[in-house]
């Protein structure tokens, strides 16, 4: 097994019994994480990670097509299904992610999912009708924004 595969292994099956701790550990200081609502840096990335875990009780996680294409690359598409804190619909979300490593950590991550897919899912009749408009696509990466902001200062030490 290669390490990307390795680490890509290590970050889902350590969010599948929500681990956050052992999920920020992975990823280098200066990495960067990027999906359809997060644009993140450093600590950041794994401050999302613990406040996901915390918030993902019912959380169930299937992945495939684990793989290192090229030296210090990993790919790999993964299916978490959660209740959406937000409104508690039932989310099914398909993510495609590819990994860069440096220095043996997750310095670039790369998310892809539909987000008028997922909008649909977690905020029903409102994500159908403006889930593919960039107003609330917006409106969800600010208020993810503000979450993870409240979260960092809430357990942030002193």
């Amino acid at each position: 097994m290669s390490l990307e595969t390795e680490i890509l292994s290590t970050l889902l099956n350590a969010l599948k019994v929500r681990d956050g701790d052992t999920m920020a550990s992975l990823y280098h200081p200066e990495a960067t994480f990027e999906d359809e609502v997060f644009c993140l840096k450093g600590a950041e990335i794994g401050a999302m990670w613990q406040m996901l875990c915390q918030r993902g009780k019912d959380l169930e996680l299937t992945y495939s097509q684990l793989n290192s294409a090229k030296a210090g690359e990993g790919r790999v598409h993964w299916e978490p299904v959660y209740s959406f804190s937000g409104t508690g619909r039932k989310v099914h979300n398909r993510i495609d992610t590819v990994i860069e490593l440096k220095d043996g950590k997750i310095w670039r991550q790369r998310d892809r999912f539909n987000f008028w897919r997922w909008s649909m899912q977690a905020l029903g009749p409102a994500g159908l009708a403006l889930g593919w408009t960039p107003l609330l696509r917006n409106k969800v990466k600010a208020t993810a924004r503000q979450t993870l902001e409240a979260f960092i200062k809430k357990n942030s030490q002193p």
